[in-house]
């Protein structure tokens, strides 16, 4: 069914009566206000039962003023600009009235000698019976239409209701749906703002164990280096132990050299000497027999030179560290707790660690 609208021409007044009207109705009931007008923070205005209409669905919970209890108050949604407002215990009745909106309505309806929307409904016509008004509406088709449709046209055997049940009915639901839809805004607003926050908690968190999975590698970087500086230092004595012992026979295979040296040039003078007395008087070849019995102390066993024994082997703990991960349901609290333990084991693990002698073989 397809209608034709034809519109009267307009006077400027009526024009602008007809603007001043847009500007008086409800987003939420989409009639002309109804008293008393409340104005809400953001200087939207909203009839005081469609404002506790979203009030209500959005705050289930509150109580209403006939009610023994009360609660200390709450909040909903401007449903024009979705500014938040928060209301006190006494809820929309806390809002403060627009008495302007109030008399501008008062001195429109004065004026005004039709109901809302008169007008357009009184141009609403039908197209096939371009006489006939439409008044009725089709339950079955869901169209409007007129009367001679009902009777002799398209929807004879159709049901019918008439069009201003239709009409409220269908703006009461409108209304209701506009109601739910902010209080679901509300709601989805609120699931956003909590998952806002599990992202910050979890931001949070994980900073967290990125400072403490940090100290306990560097605990454990600790460890490795103080037992380092320990082998190396075991390793330093063994060196410098070997290397006062071949010192020492340096010298003293030195010494003998030197004083074997001098004797040979002494007996060689010796035998220049042609007066036998003098000779057999110096008696130098007892002393070259002497020295040349004399016993030094030693030279260092094969193999002596060699530092192997202090060979570490570290692939077994190589293997250790790559097998570090996460231990699930660990509470910060004990991953506190087990790096202060960590923190002392390793100051005392290395002195139980240290070889007994500087020969001693070190290994991890």
């Amino acid at each position: 069914m397809n209608f034709t609208v034809g519109f009267k021409p307009l006077l400027g007044d009526a024009h602008s009566m007809d603007n001043l009207e847009k500007q008086l109705i409800c987003p939420i009931c989409l009639e002309m206000f109804s008293k008393p007008v409340v104005i809400l923070p953001c200087q939207h205005n909203l009839c005081r039962k469609c404002a506790n209409d979203v009030f209500q669905a959005s705050n289930p919970l509150w109580q209403s003023r006939g009610s023994t209890t009360v609660s200390s108050g709450g909040r909903f949604r401007c449903p024009s600009c979705r500014h938040e407002v928060v209301l006190d215990r006494h809820g929309v009745y806390g809002l403060q009235r627009n008495l302007l909106v109030e008399n501008i309505i008062d001195i429109y309806k004065q004026e005004s000698s039709r109901p809302l929307h008169s007008k357009a409904e009184q141009h609403l016509m039908c197209e096939e019976h371009e006489e006939e008004k439409i008044n009725i509406y089709c339950l079955s088709c869901e169209v409007p239409t007129c009367s001679l449709c009902k009777v002799f046209g398209a929807h004879k055997d159709c049901e019918v209701a008439p069009l201003p049940t239709i009409y409220k009915r269908q703006k009461s639901e409108l209304s209701d749906g506009i109601a739910m839809l902010v209080a679901g805004n509300d709601r989805v607003q609120a699931v956003i703002t909590q998952m806002e926050e599990v992202c910050q908690t979890i931001e949070d968190n994980s900073r967290r164990q990125k400072q403490l999975l940090t100290q306990r590698f560097e605990a454990l970087c600790a460890v490795l280096e103080e037992r380092k500086a320990e082998l190396l230092q075991a390793l330093a004595r063994e060196q410098e132990q070997k290397l006062q012992r071949v010192r020492g026979l340096i010298r003293q295979y030195g010494d003998h050299l030197e004083a074997s040296s001098k004797l040979v040039e002494s007996a060689i003078q010796s035998m220049e000497e042609p007066q036998m007395a003098l000779y057999l008087q110096r008696l130098p070849r007892r002393r070259v027999g002497t020295m040349s019995k004399v016993e030094l102390a030693g030279r260092p066993e094969p193999g002596y030179e060699s530092m192997e024994q202090f060979t570490v082997s570290v692939e077994h703990v190589a293997e250790m560290l790559r097998t570090i991960d996460f231990q699930a349901g660990a509470s910060g609290e004990e991953e506190d707790e087990e790096v202060a333990l960590d923190g002392e084991e390793g100051s005392a693990g290395p002195d139980d660690e240290r070889p007994d002698g500087p020969e001693g073989e070190c290994g991890l």
